[in-house]
């Protein structure tokens, strides 16, 4: 299957493979989240970012391999449905910002701040912490050690979708705060070619999205 990003809760799951990784993306129900399982090309190690619900489809994905990490964005529970349940049946280590980690069903293993970095067998994914969907909102960028310079990989929870910033419920300093992390620590330094994985629906591009950040600006969420 040809990798499209477009997913459907019931739905196949989709994979591609980029230099030293493989990414499934997979949609589950009610509230239509995706997930992504990371597999290093080189050790087959296993990463799942937002172990959203439905264990059984996450647990299904790996074909019998071990999961060694879940990666939780932010403390939504629409995020973590199933985090307990796929924690308990692989023993996997769970790794989440230490801000939003208060509101997870169990304590974080690891607790990671902006600048950390989190690795899935010898592939690394840098953290980077966007206030303001959730106080300890993170994305992950994997860019392959720099051999990926024109086209990183960014997984943005709900902080980054097709159109705009994640919700911030009208607030103004939240959206603020989200405006001006995604423009510094995102669109300030990754490139337009960047791949963006989102927490709901269709992936884009930071460069299909990096002409509207004025319009966002000036509509205020």
């Amino acid at each position: 299957m040809t990798y499209t990003g477009n997913v459907t809760v019931g739905g196949p799951a989709q994979t591609r493979e980029v230099p030293g990784l493989a990414i499934t993306k997979v949609a589950v129900g009610p509230m239509d989240n995706n997930a992504y399982l990371l597999r290093c090309a080189r050790t087959g190690e296993l990463l799942l970012i937002d172990a959203a619900d439905e264990p059984g489809t996450l647990l299904g994905l790996p074909g019998g391999a071990p999961l060694a990490t879940i990666v939780t964005t932010h403390r939504h529970s629409d995020h973590w449905q199933a985090l307990e349940a796929v924690a308990r049946a692989t023993g996997a280590a769970t790794v989440a910002h230490a801000d939003d980690a208060p509101g997870l069903p169990l304590a974080p293993t690891r607790l990671v701040r902006h600048g950390d970095a989190v690795t899935v067998g010898e592939a690394r994914l840098s953290v980077i912490h966007l206030r303001g969907h959730t106080p300890g909102s993170i994305a992950l960028c994997y860019d392959a050690d720099g051999r990926l310079a024109g086209s990183p990989h960014l997984f943005t929870g709900d902080s980054l979708f097709p159109g705009g910033p994640g919700n911030t419920q009208g607030d103004p300093q939240r959206f603020g705060a989200l405006m001006a992390d995604l423009e510094e620590r995102v669109f300030g330094v990754l490139p337009d070619g960047t791949w963006v994985y989102p927490g709901h629906g269709a992936d884009t591009t930071l460069g299909a999205e990096r002409p509207h950040l004025g319009e966002w600006r000036a509509r205020g969420w």
